[in-house]
């Protein structure tokens, strides 16, 4: 498996600190506020990463942080009225409600940045004894300039930086021996929320909380560490910083980074209000169907959001999951229970599929070429399975397309019972247009039951549907 490392700029084959293990870090969000669309994409895209490498069969040790303190949450909590830790809790339990509808394992390790405290602490204490940060007032800085590497992940150069004017800029710049050292840890406002500290009462700097938490559920050094690219500088590049020049090891030997995510091609803004958070989506779409636009397109690629797109992509996993409920019934109604002599030689064919699915993903997590293989498995599935198929063969196709999919986290397999709910319910809509004489609205509903292998039958004891 080759994966695209940002430190080095290239595809590297994936070789693990440990055989058969992988130690993974993935940035978590800030819990203000429901998370918006931009947070679930690397969410997803990392969460699939992981499934990928079980699947490959190596034990995976997955850590997700929550950072609870910050000041878009002690904002929050003024305006509320309320406490820093009612705020972030309540949207720890509601972005953990989202990740679940997109089908997102929960981490192995979701640490909350508020309960290692004295973990950030011990590694501030580390990096002033070895002369890498320094003490002004209550503010705790980091020399960067001491560390000869610094720039060496977002390939920026300091004096660049400098020159541009491009600081990591907090309060206190006058204190600083440097413009461009940051924050390792910052005292107290009226009305914050504090912990005592050598320097003082006072709070984390933003990057410290990651290094600290990823040193204590992965180690001094661990395999993959991930998040989306507007993080790549100055936060992870002080991560780097910050951890390996505390612990003397390199840090992170795998850097992965997902691609910015547009609406309508323009930047999600709540001045453009174009912001949409995964909760407003759920409003209006099955939360796969977000996961299936997420892996439609690379990782790494930009990707853009909008309606049509999201339509598209859900009539293509609706391709999927009919496919799958034709095959169940092929399965349940097939008159004989044992593979034909055609079938097997059919079902030799299908390791083909799988192959491609696997070269794909082995590509720098291609997501999007295994999907295209899984199409190929369902548009096999369609031409060759029918009524005078058995058993077997209908069960074993059925197996392989649910098997990649969930490989992907796509569930494809629907409950009968929850898809007879929703038929029954676009039935009553049909029912409800053709009496408000809105026949055309009629059509539409039997045309998209038409489409998901759904036959409406007119009868005088009322509507009867079946299998197509």
């Amino acid at each position: 498996m080759k994966l695209y490392n940002t430190l080095t700029k290239k595809k590297e084959e994936f070789v693990p600190l440990q055989e058969g293990k992988v130690t993974m870090y993935v940035c978590g969000p800030t819990v203000y506020n429901f998370i918006h669309i931009g947070n679930a994409r690397p969410m997803i895209v990392f969460d699939t990463a992981r499934r990928y490498m079980e699947y490959k069969g190596y034990e995976v040790n997955y850590v997700s942080n929550f950072t609870d303190v910050d000041d878009k949450i002690i904002k929050k909590s003024i305006e509320e009225g309320v406490s820093a830790e009612e705020v972030s809790e309540r949207y720890i339990k509601e972005c953990k409600k989202d990740m679940a509808d997109m089908n997102v394992k929960p981490a192995t390790t979701h640490p909350q940045a508020t309960q290692e405290i004295d973990g950030m602490i011990a590694m501030i204490e580390t990096l002033i004894e070895k002369g890498y940060a320094y003490a002004v007032d209550g503010t705790v800085y980091f020399r960067t300039r001491k560390f000869e590497e610094y720039g060496k992940l977002s390939h920026k150069n300091l004096d660049d930086l400098r020159s541009g004017n491009r600081s990591l800029l907090v309060s206190g710049e006058d204190q600083k021996e440097d413009p461009l050292d940051f924050v390792l840890w910052k005292p107290k406002k009226e009305g914050e929320p504090f912990w005592v500290s050598p320097w003082g009462e006072g709070r984390p700097g933003w990057h410290i909380e990651c290094s600290v938490m990823a040193k204590k559920y992965l180690g001094e050094e661990i395999d993959i560490h991930a998040g989306g690219e507007d993080l790549i500088f100055p936060h992870h590049e002080n991560e780097i910083a910050q951890s390996e020049c505390c612990n003397g090891k390199i840090f992170a030997r795998y850097w992965l980074h997902n691609g910015f995510l547009n609406i309508d091609n323009r930047k999600m803004s709540k001045s453009l209000g174009n912001f949409f958070t995964v909760r407003e989506i759920g409003e209006q779409y099955d939360l796969q169907v977000l996961r299936f636009f997420m892996l439609s397109a690379h990782y790494r690629s930009p990707i853009n959001f909008s309606r049509e797109i999201m339509e598209s992509s859900k009539s293509a996993l609706e391709r999927i999951v009919t496919a799958v409920s034709n095959l169940t019934h092929l399965e349940q109604e097939a008159a004989a229970d044992t593979l034909t002599e055609a079938e097997e030689k059919l079902l030799a064919e299908i390791p083909s599929y799988r192959k491609k699915f696997e070269d794909a993903m082995d590509d720098d997590l291609n997501t999007a070429d295994a999907i295209s293989a899984i199409f190929e498995l369902v548009k096999f599935a369609n031409t060759n399975a029918n009524d005078a198929s058995s058993k077997a063969f209908a069960a074993a196709l059925k197996k392989e397309i649910v098997a990649l999919s969930d490989v992907l986290g796509l569930i494809v397999e629907r409950k009968e019972e929850n898809l007879d709910a929703e038929i029954e319910k676009m039935i009553e809509e049909r029912q409800a247009a053709r009496k408000a004489r809105d026949f055309k609205r009629a059509d539409e509903i039997r045309d998209e039951l038409l489409a998901q292998g759904i036959i409406l039958e007119d009868t005088r004891e009322g509507v009867k549907w079946k299998r197509a």
